[in-house]
């Protein structure tokens, strides 16, 4: 590994440009289309839910700040965030990872790529985040009892590759449990990635959340699905070990940050809005075997500082090990006054059983 020459580094993306970009002109028209048609039938409504689906299902993904639809790496769980990415290199192989929240809410992720001689490569997973126990009260404050409450999604994915693109999807059936109010949803992720054939080089594209709830928590609440495009980008210089990623999210609204109205020091301006919907990304390649990553949300950030805390909130780190058959993951994002941990283990289930 060489530190040398960092501006040199970027010269050939420049030389590259003028094809990448004709070569990306297929996609993006294909995908402004159905961007459009998408955005044109996307659910309005009061109620916000199963928001479970926007956390990162993965140690590697939360490392670098829980947005990315572009990443070179190889995962066996990467199909979570883009479809189009799973890829041939992770047939037989499964995931387990589990994101210790805050209290007692925790979610659980399980993936696995199976080659099938007919259909070829599927993606399976599930994802179940559970909130604990929720105490229930009526509208007198008289206890209602105890309930055990979480969020479920089921994952079947497909993805298929045609010269230096990919495209794939996700078929979600998501059912949720909040004290004793059960909804449940059928959902749809479409995405696409442009690998370029000579740099460490990957655009990608992911319209997610797309669908119709099957059942509502009750007869007057109104949902609104999390419906979200995400594009973005990820390139290592020629002579830099370091694989950079910025990924924009919530394009389909402009103004995303909370913020009280009544406190003009509160109000963003222009330049927060447009920050607030971009994630930075970074694998610092200091192995073969060893990547240390880093991340940092503009949303996450600017929505938890406080004034005398949280300058922290936004930043995640993590460090990723592969040994053989094995890649273990560990990341840490932080708040305002804490942070959570997530750890994920994958695994070549194929070759250990081929090996027994």
């Amino acid at each position: 590994m060489t530190f040398l020459y960092p501006l040199k580094s970027f010269v050939p993306f420049f030389s590259f440009g003028k094809r990448l970009l004709a070569g990306c002109f297929e996609m993006r028209l294909s995908f402004m289309y159905v961007s459009f048609m998408l955005i044109s039938t996307s659910l309005h409504s009061q109620t916000k839910s199963l928001e479970f689906l926007n956390l990162p299902g993965n140690a590697t993904l939360s490392a670098m700040g829980g947005v990315n639809v572009s990443s070179a790496s190889q995962h066996v769980n990467v199909f979570l965030s883009n479809p189009a990415m799973a890829g041939d290199t992770t047939n037989g192989w499964g995931s387990a990872s589990y994101l210790f929240y805050f209290a007692d809410i925790g979610m659980a992720n399980f993936s696995h790529q199976h080659n099938f001689k007919k259909v070829g490569a599927l993606s399976f997973g599930v994802q179940h985040l559970g909130y604990g126990q929720i105490e229930g009260y009526d509208e007198v404050g008289v206890a209602t009892g105890v309930y055990n409450s979480g969020e479920t999604s089921l994952f079947i994915g497909k993805s298929h590759r045609v010269n230096h693109f990919r495209l794939g999807a996700n078929l979600k059936g998501t059912f949720s449990n909040v004290a004793g109010y059960r909804a449940s949803a059928l959902l749809v992720d479409l995405g696409g990635v442009f690998i370029h054939p000579h740099q460490d080089l990957t655009f990608g594209l992911v319209i997610k959340n797309l669908g119709f709830l099957l059942s509502e928590y009750s007869e007057t609440s109104t949902t609104e699905l999390p419906f979200d495009i995400q594009g973005g980008v990820s390139f290592k210089p020629e002579h830099m070990p370091v694989r950079f990623s910025f990924t924009a999210h919530h394009l389909t609204s402009f103004d995303i940050l909370y913020y009280n109205p009544a406190d003009e020091s509160e109000i963003p301006n222009t330049l927060d809005k447009v920050l607030a919907h971009f994630n930075l990304g970074a694998e610092v390649l200091i192995h073969k075997h060893v990547n240390f990553l880093l991340g940092y949300n503009f949303l996450r950030h600017q929505e938890l500082r406080l004034e005398n805390a949280g300058g922290s909130s936004g930043i995640s780190v993590g460090a990723l090990v592969r040994v053989r058959n094995m890649e273990l993951s560990i990341s840490r994002t932080s708040y305002v006054a804490s942070g959570s941990y997530q750890v994920s283990l994958s695994v070549n289930i194929e070759k250990l059983v081929s090996r027994k």
